[in-house]
């Protein structure tokens, strides 16, 4: 299995930019299709963003398209996400995720590991 921790979480302002990232550890980081997550207050758990083993393929919620970036590195075992142009409504705890599947996910149940989660806030 493999552990996940998230950092680089913060306040910043709206337009402003935060780069998330995710340390694995445990089992090889590049056996697993790596995602973010985000969820609200009140709101159930979204998905954000997703990229395959090898960092090919990638996969966006409309809602961030154009605005976020997902990427990995497998040599240090860490994935990212980069957020610019930030919306208050992009205010959330975003947690890193992967399944040992090969395809995209997009949905909670089909991941299998999750990190604790690092709060953005965004303020207007």
């Amino acid at each position: 299995q493999v552990q996940l921790v998230e950092s680089g979480g913060g306040l910043v302002q709206a337009g402003g930019s935060l780069r998330l990232s995710c340390a694995a550890s445990g089992r090889t980081f590049s056996s697993y299709v790596t995602g973010w997550f985000r969820q609200a207050p009140g709101k159930e758990r979204e998905f954000v963003a997703a990229i395959t083993r090898g960092g090919v393929n990638t996969y966006y919620a409309d809602s961030v398209k154009g605005r976020f970036t997902i990427s990995r590195d497998n040599a240090k075992n860490t994935a990212y996400l980069q957020m610019n142009n930030l919306k208050p409504e992009d205010t959330a705890v975003y947690y890193c995720t992967a399944h040992g599947g090969v395809r995209i996910a997009t949905m909670v149940d089909e991941y299998d590991y999750w990190g604790q989660g690092t709060q953005v806030t965004i303020s207007s």
